[in-house]
């Protein structure tokens, strides 16, 4: 493939002020940090971590200027030490991308071939972004659920701040591998949405809080995927039943556990930390594989919204303010 002299890329700047300014602007390939894989990226998407490194966070990204992005997905340009032939089709998620190494709201990015993983039969391009990091990150949960011993036949399972990325991408992939999902939400009005991704059963999230003050909740979920954190997680895990399972892969709640030992020495439930940045590669293959097969999420044209590099600005206001509905994509030309 032929490399463009210049691309354009989305860039954060940290002024003398330091306030964090965002514009796109035309960069040069040499201004890429060094790795053996070239890939022309043709989508990307917005993640909460996008924003949170989009807005100065330093807790995702200290060097500037950068360009977010922890999702890519596009074509090899170039590969030095052989792994990918010029052409392949590649898909990248965590590790560094989009932290402090360039990332994939640029047309094109330059990495360690080890992050790339060749695009698996069953996905295009863009449905590889849709799902993206909140997809991976929702299936490695129901995999750990899996995994933890959680079946269909068991009862309920509980998915919190469900509207999101990975909670709807979760409702629509245990509802697809038979298991009675309960999606809960701070907006009523996605019922139906919800509802369309397979959930059987939606409910405030004031409900799968109340009585969080307990030690322990009445025994409610055979198990739960968490992306909030906080109080929430805290009363998943005590209303889960015997022998179950709940997984945690979020903070927007809070990153405080107010929680005690009671539902692992009397019940036995397991809490399982999901890490989608440096998943073992053979972990992420497997992982990968099933979205592209059973687990692919049935919704894919409900749960996104696609938007270029000038686009972004609103996306990102909105993900801050959790006032974003699935998943948000974004094309490079």
């Amino acid at each position: 493939m032929q490399t463009a002299a210049q691309f354009r890329s989305l860039v954060v700047e940290k002024t003398e002020e330091k306030q964090f300014v965002r514009e796109v602007r035309e960069r040069k390939i040499d201004d890429l940090p060094p790795g053996d894989l070239l890939v022309r990226v043709r989508y990307s998407s917005l993640n909460y971590k996008d924003a949170l490194s989009a807005s100065g966070h330093p807790g995702v990204t200290r060097q500037f200027p950068h360009t977010p992005g922890i999702d890519a997905a596009g074509e090899v340009v170039s590969c030095e030490g052989g792994a990918f032939a010029p052409g392949d089709q590649v898909i990248v998620t965590g590790y560094d991308l989009g932290m402090e190494t360039d990332g994939g709201w640029g047309e094109y990015i330059r990495i360690p071939s080890e992050w790339a993983l060749r695009l698996p039969a069953g996905l295009s391009l863009r449905e590889a972004m849709v799902i993206g990091t909140a997809g991976f990150t929702a299936a490695l949960s129901v995999l750990k659920l899996v995994q933890a011993g959680v079946k269909p036949a068991d009862g309920d399972i509980l998915v919190t701040g469900a509207t999101g990325g990975v909670g709807s991408i979760a409702v629509s992939i245990l509802a697809r591998a038979g298991y009675r999902v309960v999606a809960a939400t701070g907006k009523p009005a996605d019922e139906a949405f919800l509802r369309t991704l397979g959930a059987a059963g939606v409910i405030p999230r004031d409900q799968v809080t109340e009585g969080v003050e307990r030690p322990m909740m009445k025994e409610r979920w055979a198990g739960a995927v968490d992306v909030v954190g906080g109080e929430t997680l805290a009363a998943a895990v005590k209303a889960t039943r015997y022998g179950g399972a709940v997984t945690c892969c979020g903070l927007v709640g809070s990153i405080e556990l107010p929680l005690n030992v009671y539902p692992f020495i009397l019940r036995g439930v397991s809490l399982v930390g999901i890490d989608s940045v440096n998943c073992p590669g053979g972990t992420r293959l497997q992982v990968w594989d099933k979205l592209a097969g059973e687990w692919k999420p049935g919704h894919l044209a409900e749960v996104v919204t696609e938007v270029t590099l000038e686009g972004l600005e609103a996306k990102i206001q909105a993900i801050l303010h959790g006032q974003i509905r699935g998943r948000v994509i974004v094309k490079l030309p």
